[in-house]
């Protein structure tokens, strides 16, 4: 058996036990399903009323995606912007480290009053949730060019976009797509915060009623809910970075004695 094999089997062995834990103690110490349901409960939750949490499930992974879409495309754009230009650097970053200080359920209600409820207000929070995060890195990755082949390109005559386009991308990757894998989650944490601020559809709407009726095991089958969604992303993103950026991979190990 091969070492990832090995640690793929522990992974998954310690994150069953973390759950069999928790029904354990739900048991041993009578908690109540108000406090802390089981995951068992959860689960039957799940099962009984699947039907009626498909469609919000459906409506959350679409805003999701949408607002993460634009978050690339805006990410980007801002991110090689600023990466490549020192003036845009001063006057572009100020702003977007003020603009992601701001908390993000504070706009929600600004969002609102501009569109309206639905839809519109939790796509642009997703979009505003995950756009920080991949200028950064973007930025990062291209602060982070050796500039010894941006001279060789130079004396090729190259332009600057040729340069950009070239040298600065392909080095960019491991920076975009680390950042992909933060901005995934984040974006999923804005379409929720929109869903139960301004929306009637949505697991982030299904958990807020479920929370007013005191509907306990439904809340935490919203969050599982969230969290698959949230780990099957990461992982999307995980299998496309391995296949774009394995150049840049240095081996499987995570220190010389793994």
């Amino acid at each position: 058996m091969t070492a990832a094999a090995k640690r793929q089997i522990l992974s998954a062995t310690c994150i069953a036990g973390f759950f069999v834990l928790w029904e354990v103690i739900c048991l041993a110490f009578n908690v109540s399903d108000l406090v802390l349901p089981r995951p068992s409960q959860v689960l039957v939750t799940l099962w009984t009323q699947f039907p009626a949490i498909w469609p919000h499930t459906i409506q959350t992974v679409y805003t999701t995606l949408l607002g993460l879409g634009l978050g690339i495309i805006l990410g980007l754009a801002l991110g090689m912007l600023i990466g490549s230009s020192r003036l845009a650097y001063d006057v572009a970053y100020p702003l977007l480290v003020g603009f992601s200080s701001i908390p993000k359920v504070a706009i929600v209600p600004i969002l609102v009053l501009w569109f309206g409820s639905g839809t519109v207000p939790a796509v642009l929070t997703a979009m505003v949730m995950c756009v920080f995060p991949i200028v950064v890195n973007v930025a990062a990755g291209l602060a982070s060019t050796e500039p010894e082949l941006q001279d060789v390109m130079r004396t090729l005559k190259a332009t600057k976009l040729e340069i950009l386009w070239n040298i600065g991308l392909p080095r960019t990757m491991p920076y975009f797509f680390a950042s992909l894998k933060v901005a995934a989650t984040l974006a999923f944490v804005g379409t929720v915060i929109s869903e139960t601020v301004a929306s009637n559809r949505g697991i982030g709407n299904v958990m807020m009623i479920a929370s007013s009726s005191f509907d306990v095991p439904l809340v935490f089958a919203g969050l599982f809910i969230l969290a698959a969604l949230g780990v099957a992303l990461y992982v999307i993103f995980s299998v496309i970075e391995a296949r774009v950026t394995g150049w840049a991979r240095r081996g499987d190990n995570f220190s010389a004695g793994g």
